[in-house]
């Protein structure tokens, strides 16, 4: 279970349940502080939440020693770009992620004949540049249909994953960021799907698109700015979770500094 911690009008956390039990047991934060988690209609006092825990009487009442962390705000998460390096790494892995099947696929839908075909076509072409486009040619019409499924899964997997409550993919999940529109909100699946196909027009012109999230005011590739989003530091569940807590603004005078 995770706590969350009311002080001064403002929360903080979460933190894990042993935690705060081990600072009511030293001191180190005050049973009077109010407390909330997942499933609670309203904010109450530690001492309510944990009466199993004895106030540290033998002690000065001290916050603790690290400052508590306060939730996270929207407002505030709005300028929390994630930056280019942590971008192009999500990117690596949700490219891993798309490998096994796209290898699949292409295998089931004749790939290995068509490269062996290739292979054998060029070798008999020599330096006939006729033969050799020729050769290439029949390649890629065989491997036409591999490369529209993968194309139809890489953008199924895009544009549900970010327009998901997760609002990433598997990659951009792991480095802990997430795709929002300009007001930190959640994008449509619509949405997400001219994202994905932007990033055709960002690679096309030697990958400037992408490059462009190091070094503009907000971290938007091109893809970014044509679709109207945004990738923020922290995950989704991070930020839900702040927004299902009640406010406890019409408590602040029961806080303790």
């Amino acid at each position: 279970m995770e706590v969350w911690i009311g002080r001064d009008g403002e929360r903080h956390g979460p933190y894990s349940e042993s935690d705060v039990r081990e600072w009511l047991r030293t001191g180190k934060v005050s049973s009077d502080d109010l407390g909330w988690y997942q499933g609670m209609t309203d904010w109450k006092p530690l001492s309510a939440l944990f009466p199993e825990e004895p106030p540290a009487l033998d002690r000065v009442y001290s916050p603790p020693k690290a400052p508590l962390q306060t939730a996270p705000s929207a407002e505030r998460s709005l300028e929390d770009h994630a930056g280019f390096w942590k971008r192009v790494v999500a990117y690596i892995l949700d490219y891993i992620v798309l490998v096994i099947p796209n290898l699949g696929i292409s295998k089931l839908l004749g790939a290995d004949a068509a490269q062996s075909a290739l292979m054998q076509s060029a070798q008999g072409a020599g330096a006939d540049p006729g033969a050799l486009m020729s050769a290439y040619g029949a390649f890629y019409s065989a491997m036409l249909p591999a490369m529209l499924v993968q194309i139809v899964i890489a953008w199924l997997y895009f544009a549900v994953c970010e327009s998901s409550s997760w609002q990433a993919t598997l990659g951009k999940l792991a480095m802990g960021i997430r795709v929002v529109d300009l007001k930190g909100q959640r994008i449509s699946f619509l949405r997400a799907t001219g994202r994905y196909f932007a990033k055709m027009l960002s690679g096309m012109i030697l990958c400037i698109g992408y490059l462009m999230v190091a070094f503009t005011e907000r971290k938007q590739g091109l893809h970014d700015m044509i679709a109207g989003t945004l990738v923020l530091n922290g995950r989704a569940n991070e930020f839900a979770a702040a927004k299902s807590a009640p406010s406890n603004e019409t408590n602040k005078g029961s806080f303790n500094a």
